[in-house]
């Protein structure tokens, strides 16, 4: 399995889209791709993603469907986040890490435009990608905050239905073989200093969420330092907190469950409900861990 993980680094990923229903019907959307020379191929899961060659990405983010925002370049495993978190029509969602703004529009997407997100990015220009991102994909129900996401729970105490956390990480999963850019800050140290900020992040989080709301928590990272380590530790701290096994629908991905212990270190039991993507030609690594307050 260590082979195939570390192939997947040499291996050039297949282009996935989502066809963002925002801007117009899946069908019609569809039909103009393939008429416009794009031949897609249709995911296993969800009905909405296709894949294409990667040579065929620079054709895509040139295309009309890409700058008049039909289409959303988006992973599979990115996907699941939103299909795992669930979000419903009329709800009150948190995305504490949103930009560049994927998966706040693919929230969006899934509740048909109607409720409300709070989608928070403290770092100016990805802040204004977010903000622009979202105005090209016909999203009207996000309202974003340039804020340190690690103040909000306090700030606003139980007040969402639902919280996504897709963490900055080190970003393992993303190595690639041949783009030295893509490891060039990747170290302990650089594990030590996102795990202190995601146990902040996911304790704001947790602080946020209603009692019967639920929390996700993601990371492109393999380090069990910022997965089940964070997870753990929030844990210990927010008695409130369950972790819930997660259904995964039938997406093809190879996972593993969370780890029970690392480097001596035991972890609550419950960090096994937590699931592992493991990265192959299509799925990038992820890390994904779903809880539910009391």
């Amino acid at each position: 399995m260590l082979s195939s993980v570390l192939a997947s680094f040499r291996q050039p990923k297949a282009v996935t889209l989502r066809i963002n229903v925002l801007r117009g019907g899946l069908e019609e959307i569809q039909k103009g791709l393939t008429q416009a020379g794009f031949r897609l191929s249709p995911l296993p899961w969800p009905g909405y993603a296709f894949e294409l060659p990667p040579e065929r990405k620079r054709a895509l983010t040139e295309s009309a469907f890409f700058s008049h925002g039909g289409i959303y370049i988006q992973n599979p495993s990115s996907l699941l986040a939103g299909e795992i978190l669930a979000p419903r029509p009329g709800e009150e969602i948190l995305d504490l890490c949103a930009a560049p703004g994927g998966k706040t529009s693919h929230l969006a997407m899934l509740m048909g435009n109607r409720g409300r997100i709070a989608a928070v990015e403290p770092v100016k220009d990805r802040y204004f990608r977010l903000r622009a991102n979202l105005q090209r994909l016909g999203v009207t129900i996000a309202h974003c905050y340039r804020m340190d996401g690690r103040s909000v729970g306090r700030k606003t105490p139980e007040r969402f239905d639902r919280v996504l956390i897709d963490a900055p990480c080190s970003s393992e999963a993303r190595f690639r073989v041949g783009e030295p850019d893509s490891f060039a800050h990747w170290g302990l140290r650089k594990i030590r200093e996102c795990a202190h900020k995601q146990k902040r992040l996911l304790l704001s989080g947790a602080d946020a969420l209603k009692p019967g709301g639920r929390l996700l928590y993601c990371t492109c990272s393999f380090a069990p330092e910022e997965n089940e380590a964070v997870v753990d530790h929030v844990l210990r701290r927010q008695d409130r907190l369950r972790v819930i096994p997660i259904e995964l629908p039938a997406a093809g991905a190879r996972i593993q469950n969370g780890l029970d212990r690392w480097q001596g270190d035991r972890f609550d039991p419950q960090v096994r409900h937590a699931v592992r993507i493991l990265p192959d030609r299509r799925f990038d690594g992820f890390f994904l861990c779903l809880m539910e307050k009391g």
